[in-house]
């Protein structure tokens, strides 16, 4: 073996290694994180960070609506789940501005509405600031800080308090990815126990009923004999009604996951039939697709892996799902090191060419390049339907 071959295997070795504890660290810090923890996380920041009294979020319920679902230094349940309307009150005047909000004394403001005085009084706030918690250009809750007196609220506190909500705001967007990565996950795993219960109990039953009718055909001169066989038929004949039911059960999925699910499928068959490590990443949701362009990420990440498994020599594969640019895009980046110089340049195979131009033809784009440390990534991207460039 040459000397650029094991420097070369070296370095795929190093990335690997990196690459693998880098996607151990963002799992494990994902499995900490869910909505309902950084929500409440933020409530308790707001008030120690600026010094208030109390902090509390709304979380955002529907176009025009939010609700208060965390409080911290709350001293009554006044406030909690308070239905807050677009346009009332301070939380609903954010909502319908899209910036910051405060008042020196809630319930004598001009500024504002005032259906919720009597909450306001009863939780004895006086002074209070709001800023949305955005994710991208979406108003996804409301931060929340108040004061039990009058008092006037500065640009630094409400600058503090905006800091607090871009946090809250990243936060979230961590929990929303560890939520699709458990979902897919579970999805996953619905779709192997489907498969097991139809190859194993599936299979069982259509032994028993086959050999029931069999037995019930050969006897025929004992009645209580074939009545009984009769009920075991009749049960085999429900049990395998049920069976179905809990396959169909089982094999469904809403269609922003089942791109997720089938793409870790992948992910699992290659590594199971080459031996060679292969990840699957979904580094954020990403919008519903419909069922051609699906078929054409899924092509391309299985155009992606066949490739790696017939010419890269490859140590590891990351397959990547992301949003991107008003779209959806699938990467498939391979360490390989062998018979590079063997096989045509990068994007000129045929099922390359088949694959881009089937993407063109829905306003995408497919592309395969040579990485410099000799691994190869191949892209693939579909604009979101009725967006096409």
């Amino acid at each position: 073996m040459t000397a650029r071959r094991h420097a070369a295997e070296d370095l795929a070795a190093e990335h690997s290694a990196v690459l693998g504890g880098l996607l151990r660290e963002r799992e494990e810090l994902l499995a900490t994180l869910d909505r309902v923890a950084a929500l409440n996380g933020t409530a308790r920041l707001i008030r120690e960070s600026i010094g208030t009294h109390s902090g509390f979020v709304a979380e955002i319920t529907g176009p025009e609506q939010a609700v208060i679902r965390w409080l911290s230094g709350n001293r009554t349940d006044a406030l909690q789940d308070l239905a807050v309307p677009i346009g009332q009150g301070i939380g609903g005047r954010v909502l319908a501005l899209g910036r910051p909000v405060r008042v020196n004394d809630y319930v004598s403001s001009p500024s504002i509405t005032h259906q919720f005085d009597a909450q306001v009084r009863g939780e004895g706030l006086a002074a209070m600031i709001a800023v949305p918690i955005m994710s991208g250009t979406d108003t996804v809750a409301i931060a929340y800080a108040a004061m039990r007196e009058p008092r006037d609220f500065g640009d630094d506190a409400v600058l503090s308090l905006e800091e607090i909500a871009g946090e809250a705001g990243r936060a979230l967007k961590l929990a929303s990815v560890a939520e699709a990565d458990r979902e897919t996950a579970l999805s996953a795993e619905r779709l192997r126990m489907q498969s097991a219960l139809h190859d194993s109990v599936g299979a069982l039953l259509f032994s028993i009923g086959v050999q029931v009718r069999n037995l019930h055909e050969d006897i025929s001169d004992n009645p209580a004999l074939e009545s009984r066989l009769r009920r075991l038929e009749g049960d085999v004949s429900a049990a395998s009604r049920a069976l179905r039911e809990s396959l169909l059960a089982l094999s469904e999925s809403s269609p922003e996951r089942a791109l997720p699910v089938e793409l870790a499928e992948h992910c699992r068959s290659f590594q199971a039939r080459c031996g060679v490590p292969a990840r699957f990443v979904q580094l954020a949701p990403v919008p519903r697709l419909d069922a051609e362009r699906t078929g054409l990420l899924v092509a391309a990440v299985r155009e992606g892996l066949l490739n790696v498994e017939k010419h890269a020599d490859a140590l590891s594969v990351v397959v990547s799902l992301l949003p991107s640019d008003d779209g959806v895009q699938v990467v498939v980046a391979d360490d390989g090191t062998g018979h590079r110089g063997e096989e045509p340049a990068p994007g000129t195979g045929m099922g390359l060419r088949a694959l881009a131009e089937r993407a063109a033809r829905l306003g995408g784009r497919v592309s395969l390049v040579r990485d410099e440390d000799d691994g190869c990534t191949l892209r693939a991207w579909v604009p979101e339907p009725c967006r096409r460039r």
